[in-house]
């Protein structure tokens, strides 16, 4: 008899759409990226990928272990660059990474351009921010951890964005959340039914993302993720419906996780 393992079965647990998502999709509209809403938009990514990822506890920031014989960078930047509509893609990468062999290729590119990570996220966003030029009328945050994604999920939320102004990838919260004050005793259970699990991209206006960044700084207000400066303005966010392959790589379990979703699309090189 075969041994139960974990990680198998939470790989298999990504190939079961949930109920609440595959609801949510068909109600969602297809992505269009040249209908009137977008004809007239111009799309832009910015790639941050300075992150140190200490809980991979490997010899290298996550962003450049192998994934199936690929760095996962390049898994994202391979994606992106395949999108034709970006007309622009800033990756955040320090400087002691830019000789890396498997970049050269996609350095040659026009449409990418490179900035320094900051000291913290929103340093990074705001460096990737400046390079992005401003033509752009929508740019898309993505960590460059979340390789996963889909175009499908990207076109979604670009459109969503061009409607409303900002948007972000999100999956219905699976897991029973609880809330300790102390971290010792629950204090509530909250609504599973109203909570969502957010991922990247997010993309905005850049100047709403900017407006955003300085209404923080001034109020030294502190955010988690890119649409949180547009919430502090009271300005509305509007929910993608993702999927929830696009895990974020934070663990070693993660790495094989997405070894087995990359697998099950037919994608081994």
């Amino acid at each position: 008899m075969a041994c139960f393992s974990p990680l198998l079965y939470a790989a298999a647990a990504f190939r079961v759409p949930h109920a609440a998502v595959a609801a949510a999709i068909a109600r969602a509209p297809p992505a269009q990226l040249l209908s009137p809403a977008l004809v007239d938009e111009r799309l832009a990514a910015v790639l941050l990928a300075g992150g140190s990822g200490s809980r991979m506890k490997a010899d290298r920031p996550k962003q450049f272990l192998e994934l199936l014989g690929k760095p996962v960078l390049q898994w994202d930047l391979e994606l992106l660059l395949s999108m034709e509509r970006l007309e622009r893609i800033v990756l955040v990468i320090a400087d002691e990474y830019r000789d890396l062999p498997f970049l050269q290729p996609f350095l040659s590119d026009p449409r990418l351009a490179l900035a320094l990570p900051g000291a913290e996220r929103q340093n990074s966003v705001e460096n990737g921010l400046a390079a992005v030029g401003d033509a752009c009328t929508l740019v898309a945050i993505h960590d460059a951890a979340r390789p996963l994604v889909t175009i499908d999920a990207i076109e979604r939320c670009f459109a969503d964005a061009a409607q409303h102004g900002a948007a972000v990838l999100a999956v219905p919260c699976k897991p029973t959340i609880k809330e300790s004050a102390d971290g010792e005793f629950v204090s509530r259970t909250l609504d599973r039914s109203k909570l969502w699990d957010v991922q990247t991209p997010q993309i905005l206006r850049p100047q709403m993302l900017r407006d955003g960044f300085a209404n923080a700084n001034a109020n030294q207000l502190a955010v988690t993720d890119d649409v949180s400066v547009v919430e502090l303005m009271g300005e509305p966010v509007k929910l993608t419906v993702g999927e929830y392959t696009n895990l974020k790589l934070t663990t070693p379990e993660d790495m094989i996780i997405a070894e087995t979703i990359l697998r099950d699309r037919g994608e081994t090189h």
